[in-house]
């Protein structure tokens, strides 16, 4: 199992599979930096999630909020239609941890709720680099 800490790229999504089945598709940013040549040098990673588990948490996962989560990491690759070859790293959450960091609406009172639903931890948290 691993464990990622990044904040969401945009709103989660909820869709059905197999007619019966719900996920919460989302996404998030990790961001590091590293000194090379006296230079500050920030990267940027992001990682496609799935959550299976509640889908009710969809609605809490707003863009800007930092999370922390727990799963399986793996690897998915594709070519667009016009022939490029593309890959994305996937995680299948198993657990999130609402850290904070969304303003607004997006605040705190609602991760709380969210949490108390699937059990999560809270914490707290703000990563002020990031690209969006």
């Amino acid at each position: 199992m691993e464990t990622l800490t990044g904040r969401l790229t945009a709103d989660a999504k909820v869709s059905v599979v197999n007619n019966d089945k719900k996920v919460v598709n989302f996404s998030i940013a990790m961001n590091d930096s590293y000194r090379s040549n006296g230079e500050t040098v920030r990267t940027t990673t992001y990682v496609d999630c799935a959550y299976w588990i509640n889908e009710a948490v969809g609605e809490y996962l707003k863009k800007g909020l930092v999370v922390q989560l727990f799963g399986r990491l793996g690897a998915r690759a594709w070519n667009d239609k016009d022939g490029n070859a593309h890959a994305a790293i996937t995680l299948n959450v198993s657990r999130i941890i609402f850290i904070g960091g969304a303003t607004g609406e997006n605040a705190d009172k609602p991760a709380q709720k969210a949490e108390k639903k699937q059990g999560a931890n809270a914490g707290g948290g703000n990563d002020d680099d990031l690209p969006f």
